[in-house]
């Protein structure tokens, strides 16, 4: 029981860090792309709910992986 938890925060934890990875190429390409300064902070603004979206569900995984490590 306890081993599906920890997995499953494990998932939650690299679909997170995935998407964190995701958004630091977004950004390095936006700033690559020679944007305005305007520009270039639409696009950060546009990636910054991916961002700590990405954070949360890392940091919820961790959870996961925590709580069933403590209980099992």
């Amino acid at each position: 029981m306890f081993d599906l938890i920890i997995w499953g925060g494990a998932a939650l934890s690299l679909a997170g860090l995935v998407g964190l990875i995701w958004c630091i190429f977004r950004v390095n390409a936006a700033r690559k792309a020679g944007l305005t300064d305007d520009e270039l902070r639409a696009a950060v603004q546009a990636v910054l709910p991916w961002n700590l979206g990405s954070l949360f569900l890392s940091i919820l995984g961790l959870m996961m992986v925590i709580l069933g490590i403590s209980l099992g």
